[in-house]
Parts: structure tokens; sequence; C-alpha cells
């Protein structure tokens, strides 16, 4: 027997026995069914005797006791009342104070500040450690600037191999093939009025001062942005960082310090690869599509550039890569507890690279406009 009822005066008493589980489900609610309506005065629940109980079992026990409280009978329980039973107890608790759960709010004022402040907290303590990575790293620079022991030059070697050489490929491919898509629809556009010969000058002014150096960045920052945060991510998750610091060795000083500097060094020459690419990719298509021969190409390149086109380029370079090593490195030592965080870091390293590029490359746009440069 699973359920034995009691009535006295004013009162229906309700032992429960046995286990409680939903492979009795089916004799449970029998078994709740036989019982008579419960009086107008209270209905006691006594789980003292109960061996087990599931979930199944007390959403049976919960649907008995919300028609006895729609028939205004008063609920109790006897002893000690199961866990699964706590929800329960606390619906008990609103109706007898006279509550009804509060339908969910939809977005208002309150909740809106709420998420405002939680969102202001989140960033200003982001920025803070942003600002104290930044800080961080110009100590640890200062500091191996004063001696080349500190610079660890084997690590910027093998960096600037991993992020320079065998970047060159891929590089040369995406410089070259953009130069000819550039000069292609400037062609097109061009003969309309007779004006074939300044596809020349927008390929070479394209190349050198923007495409060049801006396409090389955004592909080093897919490839070298997201290895620097998977690599300091995975030594975090294996404690290396940690071991390190019990050695007493500034991993700063190691890790970072070495990938900034290898790829400052690196995505320079990246950038003049991608502009030699570049400019051989528009003298092909226009010597197949208009006519331009070589000869004619070179000089037409030398009177279409000013002194600064090429430099204009050039300059923004180790700003973008300072900012590609900045945030790999910085992603990848707030990775914490879990691959999925790993990942996710590393997505965010590639999407924040690309995004501060593009933006230093806008404000380099205006500041050489208003410097005439």
């Amino acid at each position: 027997m699973l359920l034995e009822s009691q009535r006295t005066g004013d009162a229906l008493t309700l032992r429960l026995r046995g286990p409680w589980r939903i492979e009795n489900v089916a004799e449970i609610e029998r078994a709740l069914d036989e019982v008579d309506g419960p009086p107008e005065g209270r209905l006691l629940i006594d789980c003292s005797r109960v061996e087990s109980i599931d979930l199944s079992a007390a959403w049976l026990l919960q649907q008995r006791v919300e028609r006895a409280q729609a028939d205004g009978t008063r609920i109790e329980f006897v002893g000690k009342v199961p866990e699964h039973f706590a929800f329960i107890r606390d619906a008990v608790e609103r109706v007898d104070a006279g509550e009804r759960p509060a339908p969910p709010s939809r977005g208002t004022l309150h909740d809106g500040i709420i998420w405002l402040g939680r969102v202001a907290v989140q960033q200003a303590k982001q920025a803070k450690q942003a600002l104290t990575f930044v800080g961080r790293m110009a100590v640890t620079g200062a500091k191996a600037m004063r001696s080349v022991q500190h610079l660890r030059l084997t690590s910027i070697t093998r960096h600037v191999y991993e992020t320079g050489i065998q970047a060159i490929p891929i590089v040369s491919l995406i410089a070259f093939l953009i130069s000819v898509i550039v000069a292609y629809l400037g062609a097109q556009q061009l003969q309309t009025f007779g004006a074939e010969i300044f596809t020349v000058d927008l390929v070479a002014i394209s190349v050198l001062r923007e495409m060049g150096v801006l396409l090389t960045a955004i592909i080093v920052a897919g490839r070298s942005g997201s290895a620097f945060a998977a690599e300091i991510g995975v030594m975090r998750l294996n404690d290396e960082i940690d071991a390190l610091q019990s050695m007493g060795v500034d991993y700063f000083e190691v890790l970072v310090m070495p990938r900034i500097v290898g790829l400052v060094i690196a995505l320079p020459l990246l950038t003049i690869v991608a502009d030699a690419m570049g400019l051989a990719g528009g003298a092909l298509l226009s010597f197949f599509l208009l006519d331009i021969s070589l000869s004619q190409f070179i000089p037409r390149v030398q009177d279409a550039l000013a002194p600064t086109t090429f430099w204009a380029g050039l300059i923004k370079a180790p700003v973008f890569a300072i900012l590609i090593a900045m945030v790999g490195c910085y992603r990848g030592l707030q990775v914490r507890d879990s691959s999925r965080e790993l990942g996710r870091l590393t997505t965010v390293a590639v999407v924040q690279a690309i995004f501060l590029v593009i933006f230093a490359d806008a404000v380099f746009a205006i500041v050489f406009v208003e410097l005439d440069f």
C-alpha cells in the first residue's frame, strides 16, 4: 500500500508509504483517485514513511494539492518535507499568504538599468585588465631593451619564421589576386572614358598605400593572432605558465615579448612582398587586357607615385603587428578551466585583432589627410 488515509474531525491525513517512483505512477494515481475529497478544513500530508520519491510522483501529489487548495482546503505537512516537495511547500505558502506568482517582466526600466550597470561593471573590469596587460608589456619591453639576454633572440627568430616566412605563399597569392581584381574592375570602368592608362595609377596607389598592408595584416591576424591565443591558452590549461612562475621566470618575457617583436619584424617584410606581388598582378592584367607592356607600366607607376606613397603603407605595418600580437597574447592569457573557453577566446582574438587593424587604418587615413602625407 502506497497511500493510507485517515479522517479526524475536520482534517484528512494522507500517509505516504513505500517507494513513490516513476515505476509506480499508475498505482499512485489510482490511490490518489480513491481518496475521498478533503474537507474544507485541513489536509495533512505525512511523508515520514516514504522510502524514496522522485519528481514524477511528487508532480502527481502536487496536482492533488492544487485541487484541494481550489476547494478551500488548508494544506499542512507532518514531519520533514522531502526535498522534491520544496516547490509544493513554497506554493502552499504563497497561497496561504494570498500571493500569486508574478508574471515575467517584459523589459521594464528597472531591468534595463540593472543590465546597463552589469555591462558597465564588466567593461570596466576588462578595461582595467587590458591596461594592466599593456603596462606590464611596456615594463617588460623596457627591461628587455636594456639587455640582449632578455630579448630571447632564439624565440624571436622562431616567431619571425613562423609568422613571416611561412606566410609568404598565402600573402603573395592574396595580394596578386586582389590587385588583378582591382585592375580588372578599374579598367572596365575607365574604358568608358577612354582613360585606360589610369588603371596603372589606380593599382599602384591602392596596393602600395592601402591594400597591400591592410590585406596582409588581416591575413596575419587570422593566421598568427589565432595561433598566439591558442598556444598560450593551451599552456594556461596545462599549468605550464604556473610552472614558469613557480620557477621564477617572467612569462611575459618568455611568451609575450618574443611574439610581439617577431611579428613587428615579420609584418613589414610581408607587406613589401605583398606590394611587389600586387604590382606584378596589376602589370600582368594590364598587359593582357589593356596591351600596356612592362616598359610602359613601370614608368607610369613611377609617375603616379608620390615620394610618400610607399612609406604611407609601410609605416602602418609595425602598428598593426603590435595590435595583432597584443590581442592574441592577451586573450590567450585569459583562458581558464576548459577547452571551450580556449576556442571562444581564440575566436574573440581574431575578431578583435581584425577590428583594431581596420580601426587603426581609418585613423591613419585621417591623420595622413590632415598632414598631406
